[in-house]
């Protein structure tokens, strides 16, 4: 069977963003986890700078995080128009005090607007917000949106260890649903990192859609779509374990008392209320994405520009065989749908 090969441009939800440098604190020592740049040897041609947090690398980066021209280049190969900025996850900063935390996300905040700006429409942004403290967080977002101009907001999987499903969360997510503001929720200092057997990067390839997939399934447990039935949330590497834990949960609520009184709607309806994006890196996985969250729910995700990132997304869409109505869908119309009317004058209302 021939593969069909989506003819729109798309938008890209899930790319991330580090600025070359940090601001130096002003005051007499750095807070603990205050994030610096230090130049890195160049390979391949590009600049690099390795992150540092508490005096340790925490990662190399390449000047792809900072630089639009290079970020701009690359978008046509992917198949590609737009792309949706989100600041690396170390840098949401919940561990922070709140007063340089603050200061923190204000500048990182800054920095995505400003390569917004700089991207001349092909560039959206997703803002950081302090949410080791609510009322913080929701004056962060209501700058971000009204004076910045970003979009929506990325949000860690976990706060401190306290699951995005927890009830304190409750007020900020009514804030984004009446700001009509997207929230895209990525994996953040996983849970279960003790139990992994091998080196470092398996924190990205196994741990990361674990605490996504437990993420995920606290907002079902917990009702958030049903108290914010407007909120759109998105989870970044497919939902994580979520498509797979889904059958479980519906399972025993249907089964145990306790769950049919605490879950007020079916988990399996619930979570074909959130959208989730393609990094799966799997033709038939994608494909299973498709039957368990509705074609109208997926939206193309590449972890653009770190290493592990997946480099030609549409490709993906093509390889699983999806035909062309759904294709565009996933490549373009629910990101759009998603990102809302404030990302109208950046995207075109039709794509050829």
């Amino acid at each position: 069977m021939a593969l069909m090969q989506c003819t729109c441009g798309g938008i890209d939800v899930h790319a991330h963003v580090v600025p070359e440098h940090f601001p130096a604190w002003l005051g007499d020592a750095a807070p603990a986890g205050w994030p610096s740049t230090v130049l890195a040897a160049a390979q391949g041609g590009l600049c690099h700078r390795h992150v540092m947090i508490d005096g340790k690398q925490y990662r190399t980066v390449s000047e792809k995080c900072w630089s639009v021209p290079h970020r701009l280049a690359d978008l046509p190969a992917m198949g590609l128009t737009h792309q949706v900025l989100s600041p690396m996850p170390e840098l949401l900063s919940y561990w922070l005090e709140l007063a340089p935390a603050r200061q923190l996300l204000r500048y990182l905040n800054e920095q995505t607007a400003a390569m917004v700006h700089e991207g001349g429409g092909a560039l959206l942004g997703l803002a950081a917000v302090p949410l080791q403290d609510i009322d913080a967080a929701i004056d962060e977002l209501h700058h971000a949106v009204s004076v910045l101009g970003l979009v929506g907001v990325e949000i860690g999987s976990n706060v401190n260890g306290v699951p995005i499903g927890a009830p304190r969360f409750l007020p900020f997510f009514q804030a984004c649903e009446a700001l009509d503001v997207p929230v895209f929720v990525h994996a953040l200092k996983p849970a279960g990192m003790d139990r992994l057997v091998g080196p470092a990067p398996l924190q990205q390839v196994l741990a990361y859609p674990t605490d996504v997939g437990l993420a995920a399934a606290s907002v079902i447990t917990s009702n958030l779509m049903l108290a914010c039935s407007r909120l759109r949330l998105a989870f970044s590497h497919g939902g994580g374990t979520l498509a797979m834990l889904l059958p479980r949960l519906q399972q025993g609520w249907q089964v145990f008392p306790a769950l049919r009184d605490s879950i007020t709607a079916s988990p399996r309806e619930q979570a074909r209320q959130l959208f989730v994006d393609t990094l799966a890196f799997d033709a038939p996985t994608l494909q299973h994405l498709v039957h368990t969250f509705g074609a109208s729910q997926l939206m193309v995700g590449s972890d653009y520009p770190f290493n592990f990132h997946e480099r030609t997304p549409l490709a993906r869409l093509a390889e699983a065989g999806l035909d062309e109505h759904t294709s565009r869908a996933l490549a373009f119309d629910n990101a759009r749908r998603f990102l809302g009317p404030r990302a109208g004058s950046a995207l075109a209302l039709e794509q050829p």
